[in-house]
């Protein structure tokens, strides 16, 4: 299972919310590219990014910041956060992307999504099943579809995707621990599909726990920042 350290991005900094509440953000660090070669100093070999400022805009507003992590790291970086047309998914691997996680416009336009995963190669192209309760959350989390979770994987399993970012956003930066109880019933329904757990992963137990559930990875912010998994901790999961 990849352990994949996240970078969230507001206004060229680093930062998390809680529960996706942009009026609940910590400030973390100044300067994104020197967390991003710790992470990679640590042994990490990817990296969740994410232009917070993109997703409210429906545009991307932090593609220089990535340019200047790809170009000084050789981390293997997942970009999203406002990535609505053609022209700004490819702006984002121009800028060094290796994959992009379509969110809201995988909801929102699917048609449009399937076209990337021809283009772009599925492998290239994250789909990013934000949930909250049974439903895909959209807008930078500030919007409930009307799409169930299991619906929406479904669904773009049938369109050729092959990767899931699962994260829960009621758990998202609250150090409650992840989504298990949902993980354990999507592996259970589509086995072929791999998932990535995003959102509540508190302590090295919890790395332990979606490892046994078979989760391809997990993503990791606020429990680094804070501290609840500790830099030797995240070291040893890293090397595994």
């Amino acid at each position: 299972m990849d352990i994949i350290p996240a970078i969230d991005l507001i206004n060229g900094s680093c930062v998390r919310l809680t529960g996706g509440d942009f009026a609940r953000q910590t400030t973390y660090a100044a300067d994104p590219l020197a967390q991003a070669q710790y992470f990679e100093q640590l042994g990490a070999t990817r990296l969740h990014l994410v232009d917070l400022d993109g997703a409210r805009a429906r545009e991307p507003r932090q593609l220089a910041v990535l340019e200047r992590i790809a170009r000084n790291t050789r981390l293997h970086i997942d970009f999203g956060g406002g990535i609505q047309t053609t022209q700004a998914a490819e702006q984002a691997f121009a800028a060094g992307a290796a994959q992009l996680t379509a969110g809201s416009i995988a909801a929102r336009e699917p048609a449009l999504v399937g076209e990337w995963l021809t283009r772009f190669g599925a492998e290239r192209i994250i789909i990013g099943a934000d949930f909250k309760g049974e439903h895909i959350a959209v807008s930078a989390w500030t919007e409930q579809s009307d799409q169930t979770l299991t619906t929406f994987i479904g669904t773009y399993l049938g369109a050729g995707a092959t990767t899931f970012i699962c994260t829960d956003v009621s758990r998202d930066g609250q150090l409650q621990g992840p989504a298990t109880d949902t993980y354990t019933a999507l592996r259970q329904q589509f086995p072929a599909a791999q998932f990535v757990a995003s959102g509540g992963v508190t302590t090295v137990a919890d790395v332990v726990a979606l490892r046994a559930l078979g989760m391809s990875g997990a993503i990791i912010g606020k429990a680094i920042y804070e501290g609840t998994i500790t830099e030797a901790e995240l070291r040893a999961e890293l090397a595994r």
